[in-house]
């Protein structure tokens, strides 16, 4: 039972992409032993500190020693351990707002077959493709751009995601072209278990090209109900920042803002939790685009640092009774081999507004209870995940 007004109710669920803190139970399965994102990267950077998330108790999460309990946390803290079998950007974000899959999208270690790439190049025209490998987008891009340029065929290549991504240089295919692209893409690749198909345009000059803002994501629908949906029908805004909206192909979104990185993500959410009601539920995917797979431990800490410097912005810009929970959607262990996403435990760091703080959570059997707490807070029916608002709302 709340002790709060809640009429005008606000939430932020706020997802720090990749920022595991240490290898799930089932790690191994997924060839992720010993990983342990933030913990290594404690380990690898000197004078490496996060003291604004070490007051709310992130050092005070069980089995997480890379940073210092509080005497006095902050918020409420925990983990969270993924029920769905995957490791994928998709899974995670699906599974917070109470939907879990049976079985894992498709990657593809070693590129694409060759059924799918035959029938992408007779279907656009594009005369061929370069690359059909996994690749950082910024890599592959400078190893094939002046081929591209000259051939005029898109370069295709994956990741660690389930993801077809076409990188091409907007003077040679045009903005519509390449979209267009990338819807036929969509209708060949996501029947056969990709979730998302990703433009992915740049500009510039060889050796220096640049990725624009124009990326765009064809995301595979939400097979099912979310939470999302349910709050949306209860009259809800949900505000989408960064990516959380093509996560969700639009369903169960209101409003859907997008982010250059991860100052201009914190700077649109802050602004949302000032002149909005209802869930803004944001992204900021830097930790792992930028760092966690291109395995740079320097650039994944400075990050984490930066974030850290502006959690207390963050924080300021909520009013008395609304909720926050900070956690991630996966790990991407950035002194780990290859440059697959990691199976990890993901951080919990929630609360209330004036509410409890201090309270241990401990090990969430599924992503699902954030889900279910959200359902819980705004009052609308929901029953996946087990959620914790209790724990968190009697006044100190």
């Amino acid at each position: 039972m709340t002790c709060f007004d809640m009429s005008n109710t606000t939430a932020l669920f706020l997802v720090l992409d990749s920022v595991g803190i240490g290898e799930a139970p089932d790690a191994a399965d997924f060839g992720d032993e010993g990983a342990d994102t933030v913990g290594h990267i404690a380990e690898t950077i000197e004078a490496f500190s996060m003291p604004n998330m070490e007051e709310l108790g992130f050092g005070n999460i069980d089995h997480f020693d890379a940073l210092s309990a509080t005497d006095a946390p902050g918020a409420n803290f925990g983990r969270m351990e993924e029920k769905s079998p995957g490791k994928d950007t998709t899974t995670g974000h699906w599974e917070f707002t109470g939907l879990l899959l049976d079985q894992p999208f498709r990657t593809f270690p070693s590129g694409f077959p060759d059924d799918i790439v035959e029938e992408f190049v007779e279907r656009t025209g594009c005369g061929g493709v370069l690359g059909n490998k996994p690749k950082s987008g910024t890599v592959i891009i400078e190893e094939l751009g002046k081929e591209h340029e000259s051939t005029g065929q898109p370069i295709v290549y994956t990741s660690a995601d389930p993801v077809f991504q076409i990188a091409a240089h907007t003077d040679v295919v045009d903005l519509e072209t390449l979209y267009e692209w990338c819807e036929i893409a969509y209708d060949i690749v996501v029947p056969r278990g990709i979730s998302r198909v990703i433009a992915r345009p740049f500009i510039g000059a060889w050796p220096d090209y640049t990725r624009t803002s124009d990326r765009k994501d064809f995301a595979c629908p939400p097979p099912d109900e979310t939470v999302l949906d349910r709050l949306v029908d209860g009259g809800h805004d949900v505000t989408a920042i960064g990516k959380i909206g093509q996560i969700f192909s639009g369903q169960g979104i209101t409003d859907t803002i997008k982010t250059e990185d991860n100052d201009h993500g914190i700077d649109v959410t802050i602004d949302c939790l000032n002149n909005r009601d209802g869930l803004v539920f944001t992204n900021l995917v830097d930790f792992d685009s930028k760092y966690g797979h291109r395995r740079n431990p320097e650039g994944y800490a400075g990050a984490l640092e930066s974030f850290d410097q502006r959690l207390p912005e963050i924080l300021e810009s909520l009013d008395e009774g609304d909720f926050f929970a900070i956690t991630a959607d996966h790990g991407n262990d950035p002194t780990y081999e290859g440059t697959d996403h990691t199976r990890e435990y993901v951080p919990l760091l929630t609360g209330i507004k004036g509410g409890t703080v201090g309270h241990n959570l401990g090990t969430r059997s599924g992503f699902s209870d954030v889900g279910a707490t959200l359902a819980d807070y705004f009052e609308v029916d929901w029953d996946v995940g087990t959620s914790f608002l209790d724990d968190i709302t009697e006044t100190a």
